[in-house]
């Protein structure tokens, strides 16, 4: 196993301790010496609930645990392994790679997500695993509404050497991206990194500016936005799903990237959002660090949540 490998499985498994260990603590005390009755079956559930599964994904994994093992002498360990390949089945079609296509150039990424999702962050991470990686990246500040957004898109663009097109607060987002996309267009730039705007309090105003973002993007490249990614901090916990349903109104969703995941206990959500909404996750954040945004693998990650070792 390669060294970048390794260090980022213990990152996850570091990231996740606090999601895993309140899994893990609960299903020790409820299989110590006992038998998988109705009684263990509905606590288990119960604990997969309070770690943020979710009521239909729990009833699922927790049905499907029961029909072999039902009246048998079960330890912590074999629940965690057998919900451990159970997650796996259930986020396997979900962990996707974010591909670029070389012939839409530059590929344009729209980034949208709440306010404090981290949307620019994980830009700025991915702007530089871009530009690590041979391509010629340019970012757009089309968060033209907050200051600190803007600044904050500039600093990453001083680590990554990557230009920034930037307008002044309160300026127009969709003329921004419009300048940005005619830009990296003349300048042969790879990819295009839109953010944008997050502020869910007025959602008939962010309907309108994310749809007139598409509109004049459309203009100079008709398949443009290549990705619309939506972010979500993963503390929210049960709340990520509202922000999938209201973002899909909002605009056209065509993946997740999930942040944050060490900053909370509520790693089991991605299960549940990857159950219902079967959206592809292409990465996920446990850190601060440029190198705590990676691709999602289902394996992994069910096997970090579950505590399971080896």
């Amino acid at each position: 196993m390669s060294e970048e490998k390794t260090g980022w499985l213990s990152r996850l498994k570091q990231g996740l301790s606090r999601s895993s260990s309140k899994i893990g603590d609960g299903l020790t005390s409820l299989f110590t010496k006992r038998k998988l009755d109705d009684e263990a079956l509905e606590e288990l559930e119960e604990l997969l609930i309070a770690a943020d599964l979710g009521p239909s994904t729990a009833a699922r994994l927790v049905a499907d645990f029961g029909k072999t093992r039902f009246g048998k002498d079960v330890s912590d360990d074999e629940v965690r392994r057998a919900l451990a390949e159970q997650m796996t089945a259930i986020l396997e079609p979900c962990a996707k790679l974010l591909a670029t296509d070389a012939s839409k150039k530059p590929f344009v990424i729209l980034m949208v997500g709440v306010n404090g999702a981290g949307k620019t962050t994980t830009i700025g991470k991915m702007a530089k695993q871009y530009t690590e990686g041979g391509y010629k990246v340019m970012m757009a500040a089309g968060d033209t509404f907050r200051a600190a957004a803007i600044s904050q898109l500039e600093v990453w663009g001083q680590r990554t050497a990557c230009p920034v097109i930037t307008a002044e607060q309160g300026s127009d987002a969709a003329a921004l991206a419009y300048k940005a996309l005619e830009r990296a267009k003349a300048e042969g730039a790879d990819v295009l990194l839109i953010d944008t705007a997050g502020r869910l309090h007025n959602k008939t105003g962010l309907m309108e500016e994310l749809a007139k973002i598409s509109r004049v993007l459309k203009k100079i490249d008709p398949a443009a936005p290549h990705e619309t990614l939506l972010v979500l901090d993963a503390t929210t916990g049960q709340n990520a799903h509202a922000q999938i349903e209201t973002f899909r109104d909002l605009t056209t969703v065509t993946g997740l990237i999930v942040t944050k995941l060490d900053g909370s206990a509520k790693g089991g959500v991605l299960v549940a959002l990857a159950d219902k909404f079967k959206l592809p996750v292409y990465a996920i954040g446990v850190g601060e660090g440029v190198h705590d945004l990676h691709p999602f693998e289902a394996a992994t990650f069910a096997r970090s949540l579950m505590g399971v070792e080896g």
